[in-house]
């Protein structure tokens, strides 16, 4: 504890460094975890406060797993954009060069009581997307109001879609509803890269994706994490105040 609290947020308000997320408004759960926010990419958005420096190497492996994931991010974004028959660099382009990466590093104690604690409460990502590597079951996706649990794949990469990324492909690519479960014996850890696009930069559907066919389903928003906060805060989503 001792360790931890060197690298604590410094008030309740505060996103990063290692803690609980802020308190949620009245009505709405605490999640079972313990959590480290950092901020990777750009590199002037770094808060060096909160980097830990036990284990000496972690600096290091971080900064690496961060060049990593910037590659991933470029990957995706213009295989994206090439499955759905679009200029490969379109996404990219509306993310801008300063898009963000942050890296949330989360561990789950064991729960007496997983059968009504949660990990991680119901949620849709205010992000372009998440890349998720996690270690035991745990997330789950709903789909047609029933819970299923994504699989472990050893050495595999989970892409999670945000908000964003269905705005910009005019609701082909879905921001799915998640949560995280508790487990009464094993302990899970998992690592979420969060790639959002750079601040202040407005995003929207891609023109390509707009026809007679399927008409523009949303609106063109600017730092639409903000608002996805507000509304997560309550236990709500907010991407029905981006729609048409």
């Amino acid at each position: 504890m001792e360790e931890k609290k060197k690298y604590s947020k410094g008030v309740v308000e505060e996103m990063e460094g290692y803690g609980g997320d802020p308190s949620p408004e009245q009505g709405q759960f605490l999640d079972w975890q313990d959590r480290l926010l950092l901020t990777v990419y750009p590199h002037d958005l770094r808060v060096p406060k909160f980097w830990p420096q036990n284990p000496q190497s972690f600096s290091e492996i971080l900064e690496n797993y961060t060049c990593k994931m910037r590659m991933v991010t470029k990957l995706v974004s213009k295989s994206m954009a090439k499955s759905l028959h679009l200029e490969e660099n379109c996404f990219l382009e509306q993310f801008g060069e300063g898009a963000t990466l942050q890296a949330r590093f989360n561990h789950y104690p064991c729960c007496q009581r997983p059968d009504i604690v949660l990990g991680l409460k119901p949620h849709s990502d205010g992000t372009g997307y998440t890349i998720i590597l996690q270690d035991i079951e745990g997330l789950q996706i709903l789909q047609n109001q029933q819970w299923l649990t994504v699989p472990t794949v050893p050495n595999a990469l989970f892409i999670l879609m945000g908000d964003q990324m269905e705005i910009m492909t005019n609701g082909i690519f879905k921001s799915p509803v998640h949560r995280v479960i508790t487990n009464k014996e094993k302990v899970r850890t998992s690592i979420a890269v969060f790639y959002t696009p750079e601040k202040n930069k407005e995003i929207g559907p891609q023109d390509g994706l707009v026809n007679e066919e399927r008409p523009r389903l949303f609106k063109h928003v600017k730092d639409y994490e903000i608002i996805h906060w507000e509304h997560y805060q309550r236990g709500m989503r907010a991407l029905h105040t981006a729609q048409v």
